[in-house]
């Protein structure tokens, strides 16, 4: 299993051609206390970098962007009922959707966990 992340921080958990996505700790962290996710509709197909949810806290609201083009094929039904998952299992049960993958070689441009490390930390 391979954990990649983005500029925008999100995370994906590839399993096969499937991303599962999420926010990372660095994101939750800046939000808040999340209170609400919009979460993209099962069969949804998008590309790279659009917007495929939003998520907002007391503090804020932002957009989910799709890390890598392909089709929602499950959402986190828990995380719409329970908002505050993204804030205490932000890497865990706190997962937004799952995309499957149309162009794996977009993997090939996003972080590794150190990478993502350093980058966070000067963001």
């Amino acid at each position: 299993m391979t954990i990649k992340y983005t500029e925008d921080h999100e995370w994906l958990k590839i399993e096969g051609n499937v991303a599962i996505v999420g926010i990372t700790v660095h994101a939750q962290d800046a939000l808040g206390d999340v209170v609400f996710v919009d979460l993209p509709s099962v069969g949804t197909t998008f590309a790279q970098k659009e917007t495929a949810g939003v998520v907002e806290s007391v503090k804020a609201a932002a957009d989910v962007y799709m890390p890598v083009s392909g089709e929602v094929i499950e959402v986190n039904e828990a995380l719409r009922d329970d908002p505050s998952l993204a804030n205490t299992d932000p890497l865990g049960a706190g997962w937004f959707f799952k995309v499957k993958l149309s162009d794996a070689s977009q993997l090939d441009a996003l972080m590794d966990e150190i990478r993502y490390a350093t980058f966070s930390a000067n963001a």
